[in-house]
C-alpha cells in the first residue's frame, strides 16, 4: 500500500501504513511486537481529551472478536513504552481484557516528531470533536510554526476547514462547552464568533439558540441584528460626558462672567448659548472677547 501523497515525505516515513489508511487492514509485520498492557504509558501530549464510552465499548467488542488489527505506535522510555498513537485502541484493549497489545516501536523519533505524529494521527480521524480538532491545529501552528495550508496538507483537509476550525477558538469557554456537548453545531459556533468580545450578548443569543432550536441561518440573522443595532450609551460613558460638559460650562462662565449653556447634539457638535442682561452687558462681553482675541 502506498502512502498518501498529502503528507510530507519526512513525516509520512514515521507513520505506519495502517494508521494513515484509517482501515482495519492488518499492518505490516516488520518491527511488530507484543508488549504487556501495563507497560504502556498514555501519551502526555495526546490532543484528544474526550473518549466516548459507547464507542470504546463497541471497539472493545470488535477487539474481543478480531483482536487489534492495527498496531499501536510507541517509543521506549526508562524501561516502559510511551504511547505515540492509538490511545482509543489502548483503552478498548483494556476494556476487552487483553493482557498485551501489538505495537510498533519508533525509537528514532525526536520529541518534536513524536508530538507531531501524535497530533497528525489524531487529526486525521473523523471522530474528533470540533474543539479538539481546533486545538490540535492550533498546536501545530504555534508549536511547530506550520501555516494553515501546511497543516491542511499534513492532515488531509482543505485549508478552509483548518481555518474555520481555528477561528472557533476565539469563542469563550462557555460557548466551546456548548459545542463540545453537542448543544450547538460548528456552524452555529462560527456564526457566534462576531460576539466573542461581548460575552453577555453571546450568552443571551446562545440561550435562545438552544432553547428555540434555531438553525444556523436563523442564528446568523439574530447575530447580525444584534451587532447592527446601536447600543445605548453606557452609564459610565454618559456620566463622563456630562462631567466634561459641566466643567466646560464652568470655565466659560468664569471667563465671561455671565451665564453660559452648552447644548450638544447627538450626532456631534452643538451650540453654546451666552446670556446677557442688557445692552450694556452685551457691550462688555463683546469688548472682553475682543481683548482676549
Amino acid at each position: 500500500m502506498s502512502r498518501p501523497a498529502r503528507l510530507g515525505r519526512g513525516l509520512a516515513s514515521l507513520i505506519p501504513d495502517s494508521a494513515l489508511a484509517g482501515t482495519d487492514a492488518p499492518a505490516p509485520q516488520a518491527g511488530l511486537r507484543h508488549v504487556p498492557l501495563d507497560e504502556i504509558v498514555p501519551n502526555p501530549e495526546q490532543p484528544r481529551h474526550v473518549f466516548d464510552p459507547a464507542e470504546l465499548e463497541a471497539l472493545s467488542d470488535s477487539i474481543r472478536v478480531h483482536g487489534i488489527l492495527s498496531p499501536l505506535v510507541v517509543r521506549r522510555s526508562e524501561g516502559r513504552y510511551i504511547l505515540i498513537a492509538g490511545e482509543r485502541r489502548l483503552r478498548a484493549a483494556a476494556l476487552a481484557g487483553l493482557s498485551d497489545v501489538p505495537v510498533v516501536v519508533r525509537d528514532a523519533l525526536t520529541p518534536r516528531e513524536q508530538l507531531e505524529l501524535a497530533l497528525v494521527e489524531n487529526l486525521q480521524r473523523s471522530d474528533l470533536d470540533p474543539v479538539e480538532s481546533a486545538r490540535g491545529y492550533e498546536r501545530l501552528s504555534k508549536e511547530f510554526g506550520l501555516k494553515q495550508d501546511e497543516i491542511a496538507t499534513r492532515v488531509g483537509k482543505d485549508r478552509s476547514t483548518v481555518a474555520n476550525a481555528m477561528r472557533l477558538l476565539k469563542l469563550p469557554a462557555f460557548a466551546l462547552d456548548a459545542l463540545r456537548d453537542g448543544r450547538i453545531s460548528a456552524g452555529h459556533a462560527r456564526t457566534l464568533i462576531p460576539l466573542a468580545d461581548a460575552p453577555d450578548d453571546l450568552r443571551r443569543v446562545l440561550a435562545q439558540v438552544i432553547a428555540k432550536s434555531l438553525n444556523v441561518r436563523a442564528t446568523e440573522r439574530l447575530v447580525n441584528q444584534l451587532i447592527s443595532t446601536p447600543k445605548p450609551m453606557r452609564n459610565v460613558e454618559r456620566e463622563r460626558r456630562e462631567q466634561t460638559f459641566d466643567y466646560a460650562t464652568k470655565v466659560l462662565c468664569e471667563a465671561l462672567h455671565t451665564q453660559v449653556a452648552i447644548k450638544p447634539r447627538r450626532n456631534g457638535g452643538g451650540t453654546i448659548v451666552v446670556s446677557y442682561g442688557d445692552a450694556e452687558e452685551l457691550e462688555r462681553l463683546i469688548s472682553h472677547i475682543r481683548s482676549v482675541g
